[in-house]
């Protein structure tokens, strides 16, 4: 019976071990080649669109277009201003943004800093946010007219001004809209508020408590200016979501045309989201109006970037500010 040496066991399992390790540096090449294709493939459409949109609304721009009203005709490049647009979208998003961030937080705050993950309640707290997050939003719209404006609105009328025969909150006005678009949001600013203050380490807590702070004071000294930037990233994507959003406008607050700007809570207000569906819907020259609606276009995707930029820098700033206060400390 012969016995293999151990000189040859020896060079069989290192080949092995070689060929294992090849076949494994060949998976890993093969999956980075995948997720590059992928990743390039993804910013190869997003740089597509924008080029389009440049390409075509460019020459449609200019210091008339952006900054003056609307005349006569709202489908001609000339005779149309955006600014009333840009001050209702701008009006819009500040409000929403007032509205959803504290309820978000606090109710971020209260599933990660009070709740019993394993009770009944937040688990219902939790399925109705993943649920609110998948319902379409002209579902919002309908719910922003029957709710805020049809029972909130007209109750406000009846109960402050029953001899008024024209409604003040019983009609479509900027607030309805916004707490509309505040709803459709909220689950947005309330995951990525849970998920920053999950992240933070149990540590941060215990020195707190151990210092004598109370949870109260654990919550607003430490825990809520740490997480600060993932809130902001919550913010950022609300604010991209609600610039845009057109179909809970149609019912809430948006109109065709309207000479007055959006200075009062119940003004109705012009949009440029919503009035770039008129000019693709409502034109009757759609060659002509092309231009216009590739233009609107451009100003909404920079007056989108504008606000999240903002956003953007608060938090560079919040983080680089922290990171000097650890290196102090450190």
């Amino acid at each position: 019976m012969s016995v293999s040496s151990p000189q040859f066991n020896t060079q069989w399992g290192t080949s092995s071990s070689n060929r294992q390790a090849r076949q494994l540096h060949l998976v890993s090449r093969g999956m980075t080649l995948v997720t590059g294709l992928a990743t390039f493939f993804v910013i190869a459409i997003l740089l597509t669109v924008l080029a389009d949109i440049v390409y075509h609304g460019w020459s449609a721009l200019s210091w008339n277009f952006l900054f003056s009203g609307i005349g006569t005709d709202s489908f001609e490049s000339g005779q149309l201003g955006l600014l009333p647009m840009m001050i209702g979208t701008v009006f819009k998003v500040f409000l929403m943004t007032l509205v959803v961030m504290p309820v978000g937080v606090i109710t971020a705050l209260y599933l990660t800093e009070y709740a019993n993950p394993q009770s009944l309640l937040t688990r219902m707290i939790h399925s109705a946010v993943n649920n609110l997050a998948g319902v379409p939003s002209i579902i919002f719209g309908l719910f922003g007219w029957g709710f805020f404006i049809k029972f909130m609105g007209v109750g406000l009328d009846e109960a402050f001004s029953p001899n008024n025969p024209e409604p003040v909150w019983g009609k479509p006005a900027i607030l309805w809209a916004s707490m509309t678009l505040a709803i459709m949001t909220l689950p947005v600013v309330i995951v990525t508020t849970e998920e920053a203050l999950k992240s933070l380490p149990d540590g941060l807590r215990y020195a707190s408590y151990a210092l004598g702070a109370s949870r109260l004071q654990t919550l607003f000294k430490v825990l809520l200016p740490q997480a600060m930037p993932g809130i902001l990233t919550g913010a950022i994507l609300a604010i991209g979501r609600a610039a845009g959003e057109v179909a809970p406008l149609l019912f809430t607050g948006a109109a065709y045309y309207t000479a007055a700007y959006p200075w009062k809570l119940n003004d109705e207000f012009m949009d440029l989201g919503y009035h770039i569906y008129i000019l693709a819907t409502q034109s009757p020259d759609v060659e002509n109006t092309t231009p216009v609606a590739y233009a609107t276009v451009l100003v909404l995707l920079a007056l989108t970037l504008g606000l999240n930029l903002m956003t953007i820098l608060i938090r560079a700033r919040i983080r680089h500010r922290y990171k000097q206060y650890q290196a102090v400390d450190g």
